[in-house]
């Protein structure tokens, strides 16, 4: 494995690299390891060397870890990143972002195992993925995020269209995949405001754009007619809706011991189904595979809490928040966490935000549980500093 180090202070990239080689059942002499204290210098190496995995610290006076791995994944597409700061509140932007891991200074060498633990599980889901019998020219449709695709070396790639109404179709049609779906029904969902006519003149333009998109790209699909309507059908192809839900009902529940696994699983889920393309008929759907989402969250959440993750706990809270923000769990996992590691401002600047976004956006409070916790937790808070001020 090839991994490169980069961050500007020299006295903690020894330390990494002191931590990496020391690592239990790692052997250093199939590890590769390259440290630098410049990003320019990291980029010049990178292009040369094609690394696996790269550990970066964020706050850089030269580029921020952020802008690094930004170029980085251009060149190498495949290329792991682990930030690493000593601020927890960069946790959120490392997530959002794809990031493999993020480590909190001073690093633990039991919290570095599990990183790499999950490098090697990514590693292993990838090989599986390659050996599972699937033929060469195996594609993976996706519609998590964007409407995308993968071609058989594992590479994202974007369709052309000529027209909006052409990939509403397609995503459409994907949605009720080997189900016909009735001409009119398209028609009015597409072309509402236009006469029967021109409509489906519009309609068997966009079938014929769809048809010939796939056909250009490789894409083992098929539109077929039938029953005055249209379906869409699978050939050797996968999508990734279908694949993110299978694992998540085949995997155990989560636990220490397999932690590693389940956030692998969740970065198959890097966005809600279309969540990109404003498409009013995909809410229900986006709405349903984000509470699948959420529910996993909070298990991996609560399981880093007990692990003392709580940089990684953290930002799950926040996105939990960020995703669904009418739902209380993401808000009273984090005021918990905050209470439990003595953030004091946090948990009441959090109840606050709960209390705002609940009345003027969704015109209700928060639960009589949490009201009744925070409650106490102040007057827990108020009895502490009477002692203190009596001492």
């Amino acid at each position: 494995m090839k991994i490169i180090l980069v961050d500007d202070e020299f006295l903690a990239l020894q330390k990494m690299e002191r931590l990496l080689q020391s690592l239990e059942g790692v052997n250093p002499e199939t590890m590769s390891v390259l440290a630098f204290q410049s990003p320019l210098q990291a980029l010049d190496a990178a292009a040369e060397t094609a690394p696996d995995l790269a550990f970066l610290d964020i706050d850089m006076p030269e580029m921020s870890g952020f802008e690094l791995a930004d170029h980085l994944h251009a060149m190498i597409p495949g290329l792991e990143v682990v930030f690493v700061t000593a601020y927890q509140e960069f946790a959120i932007k490392a997530f959002e972002i794809n990031a493999l891991d993020y480590l909190l200074k001073p690093i633990h060498p039991n919290r570095l195992a599990v990183t790499m633990e999950r490098v090697a599980t990514r590693s292993r889901t990838a090989v599986s993925s390659s050996d599972d019998g699937q033929p060469e020219n195996h594609m993976m449709l996706c519609c998590l995020k964007n409407l995308h695709f993968r071609s058989a070396d594992g590479k994202p790639q974007s369709f052309s269209w000529r027209t909006l109404k052409a990939p509403e179709l397609f995503a459409y049609l994907i949605y009720y995949r080997n189900k016909t779906v009735s001409k009119q029904t398209l028609i009015d969902l597409l072309w509402p405001d236009f006469n029967l006519k021109r409509a489906t003149t519009q309609l068997h333009t966009a079938i014929y754009q769809i048809r010939k998109t796939i056909k250009m790209c490789g894409i083992d699909l098929h539109i077929k007619f039938q029953d005055e309507g249209y379906r869409l059908e699978f050939g050797n192809v996968t999508l990734d809706i279908e694949e993110w839900e299978q694992c998540l009902r085949s995997a155990p529940l989560v636990a220490p011991e397999n932690l590693s696994e389940h956030i692998v699983i969740m970065d198959k889920y890097p966005g809600d189904f279309l969540g990109e393309h404003g498409y009013g008929w995909a809410e229900p759907e986006q709405e349903r595979t984000r509470l699948l989402w959420f529910d996993h969250a909070k298990q991996i959440a609560e399981c880093c809490v007990r692990l003392g993750q709580h940089a990684e706990a953290i930002g799950l809270y926040q996105e939990m928040i960020r995703k669904m923000p009418y739902r209380e769990e993401g808000y009273d996992g984090l005021m918990k966490l905050y209470a439990a590691i003595s953030q004091l401002a946090g948990v009441r600047r959090l109840y606050e935000q709960m209390t705002s976004v609940f009345l003027e956006d969704y015109d209700m409070t928060p639960s009589k549980e949490i009201s009744a916790w925070f409650a106490a937790w102040e007057k827990e808070r108020l009895h502490e500093k009477q002692e203190a001020d009596v001492q």
